[in-house]
């Protein structure tokens, strides 16, 4: 844009000298040169005249991008300070998102190892009283009990589930997300119980494989009382931590 005021004011003076160039070589005596003057004089005014146009509409032109650009750093900002906004926990929540994700090892209670030694894997598609009392009845045993991870991958959908089993004001803290634990024990069905006959280290990766130590299972309809009584009395590789566990369950409750 900035070179076209040159062209413009270069075609004219070319339209005047040929004006120019013609009067010289014709020897017609009629011929006005002061009009021709005049006419390229009008010519190179129209030019500048145009050019001057150009420049404005390129600087109106500018001046849009400016503030399109100002205002899509203006919308970015609001974009992020709604997101953030949005972000923030809410404090009316019962329960601690950022602790369900976490390690579920870290879940264990009282040196119960590196990974939880008794977990119950569940899902939110469980009956509502059958979640609850698994939570009940894990939780005060020392075990955790373990969702594959978020519901139709929302966090609004987790919470509208939990909502039915969730007492005001408490805090699930035995109930964690760890696809690492389905994967590691080849969990297909639930409810399922598993008690670890020894202490294990989760693989982190997606790809990896946890070597799993010796342990027992049982899936299907039953309590976390009989699941673990059944394993304490049949001698397998979880049949000592099972009754620890299970001692802790019957415990009366202080």
């Amino acid at each position: 844009m900035k070179t076209l005021p040159h062209l413009l004011a270069l075609a004219a003076l070319a339209g005047a000298a040929a004006l120019a160039g013609a009067a010289a070589q014709t020897a017609d005596p009629d011929l006005d040169l002061e009009a021709i003057r005049a006419r390229a004089a009008e010519q190179a005014g129209e030019a500048d005249a145009l050019a001057a146009g150009a420049r404005a509409r390129a600087e109106q032109v500018a001046g849009e991008a400016r503030t399109s650009a100002a205002d899509g750093q203006a919308h970015g900002r609001r974009f992020a300070r709604e997101a953030a906004k949005s972000a923030r926990p809410d404090p009316a929540q019962t329960f601690d998102f950022d602790r369900m994700v976490a390690d579920a090892g870290t879940m264990a209670s009282e040196s119960m190892g590196e990974a939880p030694r008794f977990i119950a894997f569940a899902s939110l598609s469980m009956p509502p009283a059958a979640l609850r009392a698994m939570i009940d009845d894990v939780t005060r045993a020392g075990g955790v009990i373990v969702l594959r991870g978020l519901p139709q991958n929302s966090a609004k959908v987790l919470t509208a589930a939990l909502s039915k089993v969730v007492r005001p004001g408490e805090e699930l803290a035995s109930l964690g997300i760890d696809p690492r634990l389905f994967r590691a024990f080849g969990i297909e069905a639930v409810p399922t119980y598993v008690v670890a006959g020894s202490d294990f280290d989760l693989c982190d990766g997606f790809d990896c494989t946890t070597a799993v130590p010796p342990h027992d299972r049982m899936s299907g309809n039953v309590s976390a009382a009989y699941a673990l009584e059944t394993f304490a009395r049949g001698g397998g590789p979880g049949a000592l931590i099972a009754a620890q566990h299970l001692a802790r369950l019957e415990r009366p409750a202080p």
